[in-house]
């Protein structure tokens, strides 16, 4: 099994180098321009010229496929910094204080988690438009409940051991005892949410993307390239095919790697 989690790693590993090569290299180069129309080469097979061959507007598919890498990552990396930031003040606040501030707390992130998540976000992205940072800021809203409960559960779980204890003797402050003694014990159980936030991320800005409520066109998402490829299936099979394995891919690659941490948390409950 610990062979078998190893492979699993590295596999995870491998995919996310990749994809930051890839993202690092699209910053400065791309075969093409990505938003290029070239109506005369309009859904040609891949070849030579264009490795994974032209969407129905004549661009190259490879070279927005690299384009759509940025926001993919930039979207996810930003939306689970929000996430995190204000699930962990509301979680370490209800973890810590405890009592009612821990009950009004707690009955907020109900209330957040009532509507359906994905629903939620189209709500706030029809509201606000569709753009980079207000689908940042709905997906970062709805995955907030997941990050409070995560670090409130680590926070009770910590808050009682003897070096909290003894900080709390010599008067630190809860802040204090916070940053300084208790997140570095549930560090773990944070990597483990983060990873898996950002590929949920990833999935629900192709999501609303695929709805057309995402990134704007002509900048390429790979959930609206999704959408754009599943009309010209019959004749382009290999644009539907080139977006998806991407898509996948990315999200497998976090998803493996996420077992490192998982990994370090089952340890951690063995040793105690």
């Amino acid at each position: 099994m610990i062979k078998n989690n190893k492979i699993a790693i590295n596999i995870g590993k491998g995919i996310l180098f990749f994809y930051l090569l890839v993202f690092l290299v699209s910053i400065f180069w791309t075969p093409y321009e990505p938003n290029e129309i070239m109506t005369s080469q309009k859904l040609l097979s891949p070849s030579f010229a264009h490795p994974l061959g032209t969407d129905n507007m004549g661009r190259d598919i490879l070279s927005r496929l690299m384009e759509g890498s940025k926001y993919a990552i930039f979207l996810s990396f930003g939306t689970v910094s929000l996430a995190l930031v204000l699930g962990a003040i509301i979680g370490a606040s209800a973890g810590l204080l405890g009592g009612l501030v821990d009950e009004i707390l707690m009955r907020f992130i109900d209330s957040l988690m009532a509507f359906p998540g994905i629903l939620f976000a189209m709500m706030l992205v029809s509201v606000f438009g569709a753009s980079l940072l207000n689908t940042i800021f709905a997906i970062g809203i709805i995955s907030v409940p997941y990050f409070a409960r995560v670090v409130r559960s680590g926070f009770l779980q910590v808050k009682n051991a003897q070096f909290v204890k003894s900080a709390l003797v010599k008067g630190a402050s809860p802040s204090y005892i916070a940053i300084k003694h208790i997140i570095p014990n549930i560090k773990n159980q944070l990597m483990v949410a983060i990873i898996l936030s950002i590929s949920q991320a990833i999935l629900a800005e192709s999501g609303l993307s695929y709805l057309g409520l995402g990134v704007r066109p002509p900048d390429p998402s790979w959930g609206r390239m999704l959408k754009e490829s599943q009309t010209y299936f019959n004749q382009a099979p290999y644009y539907f095919i080139a977006t998806g394995i991407c898509l996948s891919l990315l999200v497998l690659g976090f998803t493996l790697y996420g077992e490192k941490f998982r990994n370090m948390r089952l340890r951690e409950k063995v040793g105690r």
